[in-house]
């Protein structure tokens, strides 16, 4: 699969994730020549989340609707960690699962 067309796929918070993150980092990590010589880009340090329930919401109709937040540490080159969390829909986790799924079956056959 190539990026371009796996970009699409992603849900839209972690979307909003990884556009943050790059542009709070992506200079300190496209610049640095460590980083450059090494090609370490980040490191995830700590994964986290937890099921809640909504009372109501955008993307919720109904009381009682089902969601996961999401709370990563990543450590860039330097070791500066940075935290970030976002809430999905169940649907968007189960998306983001299945990403993983796929992602896991590829380093398998690395």
């Amino acid at each position: 699969m190539r990026l371009g067309s796996a970009v699409g796929t992603l849900p839209k918070q972690a979307l909003q994730v990884i556009r943050h993150v790059w542009n709070e980092q992506g200079k300190s990590i496209t610049g640095s020549e460590d980083a450059k010589s090494r090609g370490m880009v980040g490191q995830l340090i700590d994964f986290q989340w937890k099921l809640g329930v909504a009372v109501g919401s955008d993307s919720c109709r109904s009381l009682k609707c089902p969601y996961v937040t999401m709370a990563i540490k990543v450590a860039d080159a330097s070791g500066h960690v940075t935290s970030k969390s976002f809430e999905m829909t169940v649907p968007q986790f189960q998306n983001f699962y299945s990403q993983f799924k796929e992602m896991a079956s590829v380093l398998e056959t690395v």
